[in-house]
């Protein structure tokens, strides 16, 4: 549904992007990921034609923005950056003008998307008087009322509250189940990325440094955080059994091994086992290890 091919932006002679390329299927939600700088927001702007690459091409459905930025983006609804309203309209009459600098504003569709993000209540009161939540909904409110299929998302959940938090999270993997919706979006809350997307990107200084599926981050050896003793003793057994210590207090066992017998092979020879679990690998681990220099498989 949205593909990135191949992007280079260079300002004032720095690099920005450095042939970073991703593809985002329809309904599936993606995370780009990265540090302040790592070219996160240049990519959406570049997909919504409002930076121009120096070499690359985005399509949103088989149509290049480049060529044809208004009709790519007629499938398209955006919270892009700071979200910026009239602060003395209220909510309904900024979302009139605002939607007539893109085509129109139906009444009743604007009526079920307000209802949709919870703002019925709120939606006749001047904008400078909501709280930042009500913002966000706000703008969600704008980007979902050209009906699109594709949601770009620029930090939407930043300063919200735990509540606010997760009713977004909810809100849009509706969007996804119910109808469908592609979404991509960057975030620096990492479990919120994790328990939201099928997908995700790292970029690093400008360049793609990983991609792959949430799902698949349980994939690598497994690890386990141990209380041994003798230690010593116990590491020779691990390593006969074909473990391999990685620190004191925690050990990598193959797939093939069950846990359960190298316990009881340890209790055999007199190890003390005060603790045996298992350690759940996350994005917040293997984003650190990418920002950090460690080698990543893709």
């Amino acid at each position: 549904m949205l593909s990135v091919n191949g992007l280079f932006k260079n300002f004032s002679g720095k690099p920005a992007l450095t042939d970073v390329s991703f593809h985002v299927g329809r309904g599936e939600i993606y995370g780009l990921l990265g540090h302040n700088g790592a070219g996160k927001s240049t990519s959406l702007g570049i997909i919504l034609g409002m930076v121009m690459p120096d070499r690359g091409d985005v399509t949103i459905d088989g149509i290049s923005v480049l060529k044809d930025r208004s009709k790519a983006l007629r499938k398209v609804g955006a919270i892009f950056e700071a979200p910026a309203f009239y602060e003395y309209l209220s909510g309904w009459d900024n979302l009139k003008i605002l939607m007539s600098y893109s085509g129109g504003f139906d009444a009743e569709s604007a009526a079920e998307v307000i209802d949709r993000v919870g703002l019925s209540k709120r939606v006749h009161s001047k904008v400078r008087t909501y709280s930042h939540g009500m913002r966000q909904r706000l703008a969600l409110a704008q980007a979902l009322l050209p009906e699109p299929e594709v949601l770009l998302l620029d930090e939407p959940t930043d300063g919200l509250d735990p509540e606010g938090i997760k009713w977004f999270r909810d809100f849009i993997l509706n969007l996804r189940d119910e109808r469908g919706m592609t979404v991509l979006f960057n975030s620096h809350l990492l479990a919120e990325v994790e328990l939201m997307c099928d997908r995700v990107a790292i970029l690093r200084e400008g360049q793609r440094v990983f991609e792959g599926r949430v799902s698949g981050l349980q994939d690598d050896t497994p690890v386990f955080e141990v209380d041994l003793a003798p230690w010593d003793l116990a590491c020779g057994l691990v390593k006969s059994a074909g473990g391999d210590i990685l620190s004191t207090g925690k050990v990598s066992l193959p797939h093939t091994m069950d846990p359960a017998t190298l316990v009881a092979a340890l209790v055999r020879a007199g190890i003390r086992v005060r603790a045996f679990s298992p350690v759940r690998r996350s994005l917040e681990d293997l984003y650190m290890e990418i920002l950090n220099g460690a080698p990543s498989p893709n």
